[in-house]
């Protein structure tokens, strides 16, 4: 139709001139709607946090989005297109290209929707006679071709089968368990893909782990949804629009362990202030606790608002010091680090702080502070969950730095459980590699305080990692959907329809 609109024979001058004044608002809106970019969805949610950017960092993320290879390519066509204009008429072969790009969809496989249609139909009378009988594992069927009406199904089964899931916690703790704390850790911008592209996976810290969880899903690409997630983690995975609604008290991984005589703490490296990220954990998520005073610490970052960001090692340290004060048997405490955020700067140069400088120093940090927890004596489950990935190396459809879509390579975060402390020797790190999600973080602290692990001489594996609950990756932003099915990822962008992911 736009086509149609631009090539229609106009007799006057001034009316062609105002159509081509026209075109060019709604042809980069038509362009901007065919790329990748954030959708208007996503700008509109979170166009209050961008104007908090510092200049600097808009300065640098300008210098991300322009290639400036592309730019010279764009130069040198249209500098071609002037030329041979003068003897060739473009206009035709231009729309016989449109009218190939809208016909041959149409011809390669012109029974695609009704028989994917047919094969839905099918499969959802199956499902209807057997939903009550068959795991979760079984009823979510992948052998159906990928057609929409087939993936928009498994996603509406996914979250239905999710709804009945939960870690069950015991009423009442072990006679004589032994004490121990359970420290979360949330470490924003951290998954594989960043590991490996900045030469740090054979990084000591790794082998402090008893247990590493390989294919974990964070099921978001931002903050404040994936930290919502964890707390909540006690239920199986709501759809993102779920997030915001109060979750059941059985949901809740901290009331859960408070229930137990577990005493809560927060500590952040930074205020929680920006998106409302600690009002929303407040009061989605359970948190219903005040930080601990962040007065005095010593900080050598600025985050891309130019907030403080607290040191790690500082942050530890001040725990430590308060906990070895406490009178508490147990705690359970919710660290946030945004330490690897995307555009962080140091504080003495204003210089942007390159991703594996401050990776490298944070794993020395977490490195530190569990060989200090093990001197100390001090008996702790460390849960290292990171939020979601930097997007450090981009993909084909979101440039380096941009979490807009929740892709796999943003998504698969490195999951670590260390247990310091226990009477049983540190043995190798035994691999979970089920694809598994927060759910099964839960499930294992479960297990954990059901157990007298930390006063065994033994620790009985199979018991603790046996069955832990596996969770199929489907990861949701508001606006875009992405999920694994029959070993490909598929997404899906606000209404449309489901396309393969770009690889």
């Amino acid at each position: 139709m736009f086509a149609a609109f631009l090539i229609f024979p106009l007799q006057r001058a001034g009316w062609r001139r105002a159509r081509h004044w026209l075109a060019l608002p709604v042809g980069a809106g038509i362009f901007y709607h065919d790329t990748w970019l954030p959708g208007i969805e996503s700008i509109r949610a979170q166009g209050s946090q961008v104007f908090s950017f510092t200049l600097d960092y808009w300065a640098e993320l300008l210098g991300r989005f322009i290639n400036w290879e592309m730019v010279g390519a764009g130069f040198v066509l249209l500098t071609l297109y002037l030329f041979i204009a003068q003897w060739l008429r473009f206009t035709p072969w231009i729309l016989l290209a449109l009218l190939w790009l809208w016909v041959s969809p149409q011809v390669s496989n012109p029974f695609a929707s009704s028989k994917g249609a047919s094969e839905h139909a099918l499969n959802t009378s199956r499902e209807e006679t057997r939903s009550s009988v068959l795991p979760m594992e079984e009823q979510l069927d992948q052998s159906a071709p990928p057609t929409n009406e087939n993936l928009n199904a498994y996603l509406d089964d996914f979250y239905r089968e999710e709804q009945e899931r939960l870690a069950h916690f015991t009423e009442s703790l072990p006679a004589q368990a032994t004490p121990f704390d359970v420290l979360i850790i949330n470490v924003c911008s951290l998954a594989w893909r960043d590991v490996e592209a900045s030469g740090l996976s054979g990084h000591p810290v790794w082998s402090h782990f008893d247990i590493r969880f390989n294919r974990f899903n964070s099921a978001t690409s931002y903050s404040g949804p994936s930290s919502i997630r964890l707390l909540r983690a006690s239920c199986g995975q709501t759809s993102h629009q779920g997030l915001y609604v109060t979750a059941p008290k059985q949901c809740l991984l901290f009331e859960n362990l408070a229930q137990l005589g577990f005493a809560k703490q927060v500590a952040m490296d930074h205020s929680g202030d920006f998106g409302n990220y600690l009002t929303g954990l407040q009061q989605y998520a359970g948190l219903d606790v005040t930080p601990m005073d962040r007065k005095g610490l010593a900080h050598d970052l600025a985050s891309f608002d130019g907030e403080p960001i607290y040191r790690g090692d500082a942050l530890f340290g001040r725990w430590l010091n308060e906990r070895t004060q406490s009178q508490a048997a147990r705690n359970v405490t919710f660290f946030n680090l945004i330490a690897l955020h995307d555009g962080n700067r140091y504080v003495a140069s204003r210089q942007i702080a390159p991703y594996k400088a401050r990776l490298k120093t944070l794993l020395e940090q977490l490195d530190d502070f569990m060989t200090t927890l093990e001197q100390s004596g001090r008996k702790v489950a460390v849960v290292m969950v990171p939020e979601h990935g930097a997007a450090l190396t981009g993909d084909k459809m979101q440039m380096a730095g941009l979490r807009d879509i929740p892709s796999p390579s943003i998504t698969q975060v490195p999951v670590g459980v260390a247990l310091l402390g226990t009477k049983a020797p540190h043995e190798a790190t035994r691999n979970v590699d089920t694809p598994s999600s927060f759910l099964a973080v839960s499930e294992l602290v479960s297990r954990l305080v059901g157990k007298d692990v930390f006063g065994s001489e033994t620790i009985d594996w199979d018991a603790l990692l046996g069955d832990l609950p596996q969770t199929p990756s489907v990861s949701e932003n508001q606006g875009s959907v992405v999920i694994e099915y029959q070993g490909k990822y598929h997404i899906k962008l606000g209404q449309g329809d489901w396309v393969p992911y770009p690889q």
